[in-house]
């Protein structure tokens, strides 16, 4: 039979290695964030690296201006300034004119001789004013004007330059934009690249693990990689996710199991009852059949109702509503209509003021219920219900037999499901192994927690501690 074209529904294409570039993977993400934040800082960091440089160049060339403008004014001292003015021995480009306050040229070096003055100084401060009749220089033009006084004469000393090094700072950026930030880009990104395949290569192999696990078998873990970083702790997590779920399943399981078979056990009764009637319509006994088979019905809808109960608690529905229930009152009305022709089933007073706590009443009827019927089953004599307050706050509800207890091995696994700890609790015994599992569920149910001890006679002490409401 041929499956489903690619495209069709049920298709299953090739699924993605953990190297393979898919849109959207994490491993793209993070490529693609970290190459637009590197692109941005490489460029920030150039744009400041450029400001920085041009700075300092304008920088350098302005104190090499002063010291020219400085060796002018001391050539002037004498009282005739040189014709032309020496020029500047750092600076072959270097040009000087000599003002008087008029603006009148006095002196200038040789490629300035017989020009007009280029800047003159703006009255009252240092700022070089461009003259509209000087020729036009060529490159960029660095100038510098500084205030004398020499030989008792107030003078302008301007000094300019034409310099190519802003071009020069310009043409190396150029370069590193266009060809140095495109490779430190390409780097970065392949680093990132390959570090984060590296990086989520466990988490590659943890997906195939979950991918192979299935609900028939959930015994299998996921490998944990020996980094004790974030992905073993996913890793870690996830297994002790897995083994919880394998206990909750195995519990099902067996759960399950044990409910067919207690199911099975009455269906069985009342069928062959109603097979050996059939044999012999003429002969049977019918009215012991009909009984035993209401018998087996009553057996069989009351585990019905237990089994369906721990479901409610298991979907954490087992108590919808809250009343106030007096527990002195419940107690005293289910040792009267509990029926004990072979054991006693007395009271112990109870707690001062009103015991009384939030829950449904009928849940916690049926757990004291569930406990004096544990206690009457193994019970010599005497079972004994009282309600006690605690130092905390709390109530406590204690069902005491003087029967011959429980090990205090076996007194957490006798809140398991279908639990029997000897042949006393045979099915024969009307026993389905839920009472105290059931009494356990509707406790925890009511925000309170239920334990097992030895009583002073030696029997069991089963302590419900309840939340007392408030007043």
């Amino acid at each position: 039979m041929n499956g489903p074209a690619a495209g069709e529904p049920g298709a299953v294409g090739p699924r993605p290695g953990p190297h393979t570039a898919r849109a959207g993977s994490v491993r793209a993400r993070v490529t693609a964030v970290a190459g637009l934040a590197l692109t941005l800082a490489v460029a920030l960091g150039l744009v400041l690296l450029y400001l920085l440089q041009t700075g300092s160049a304008h920088r350098t060339t302005d104190d090499q201006l002063r010291t020219y403008a400085a060796q002018i004014e001391q050539s002037g001292q004498a009282g005739a300034w040189p014709r032309p003015l020496p020029p500047f021995a750092l600076d072959a480009n270097a040009q000087a004119q000599v003002l008087a306050p008029d603006g009148t040229v006095l002196a200038a070096t040789h490629a300035l001789d017989g020009i007009g003055a280029l800047y003159t100084l703006a009255p009252g401060s240092d700022t070089l004013v461009r003259q509209k009749a000087a020729p036009a220089l060529s490159g960029e033009v660095r100038a510098v004007g500084t205030r004398a006084t020499v030989d008792g004469r107030p003078v302008d000393v301007v000094v300019f330059t034409t310099t190519d090094l802003l071009a020069q700072v310009n043409e190396t950026f150029a370069r590193l934009l266009l060809i140095g930030l495109p490779v430190i880009l390409l780097l970065a990104c392949g680093t990132v690249w390959l570090v984060v395949g590296r990086a989520l290569r466990p988490v590659e192999r943890i997906r195939r693990s979950v991918t192979e696990i299935t609900a028939a078998d959930l015994s299998r873990r996921v490998p944990e990689p020996a980094a004790r970083d974030e992905v073993g702790q996913l890793a870690r997590t996830m297994n002790d996710m897995l083994a919880r779920l394998d206990d909750s399943a195995t519990r099902q399981r067996r759960f399950a199991a044990d409910a067919s078979h207690e199911l099975r056990s009455p269906l069985a009764a009342i069928r062959t009852s109603l097979e050996v009637g059939l044999a012999h319509p003429d002969t049977a006994p019918w009215p012991q059949i009909a009984q035993r088979a209401a018998r087996q019905s009553a057996r069989l809808e009351k585990l019905v109702q237990e089994l369906l109960l721990l479901a409610r608690s298991d979907d954490r529905q087992l108590v919808a509503h809250r009343a106030p229930v007096d527990l002195a009152e419940l107690i005293e009305e289910i040792r009267a209509t509990t029926p004990s022709p072979r054991v006693e089933v007395a009271t112990a007073g109870h707690a001062p003021g009103e015991p009384v706590v939030l829950g449904d009443r009928e849940h916690l009827g049926r757990m004291v219920r569930n406990l004096v019927d544990n206690g009457v089953r193994f019970a010599r004599h005497t079972v004994l219900i009282a309600v006690r307050a605690l130092p905390s706050g709390e109530l406590a509800i204690e069902v005491t037999d003087d029967g011959p207890g429980i090990p205090a091995e076996e007194r957490e696994r006798v809140f398991a499901r279908f639990v029997r700890l000897d042949t006393s609790r045979e099915r024969a015994s009307g026993s389905s192994g839920l009472g105290l599992a059931i009494a356990k569920e509707i406790a925890t149910a009511h925000g309170g927690h239920i334990t097992i001890a030895q009583a002073p006679s030696g029997g069991a002490l089963v302590r419900v501690t309840l939340p007392r409401a408030a007043d």
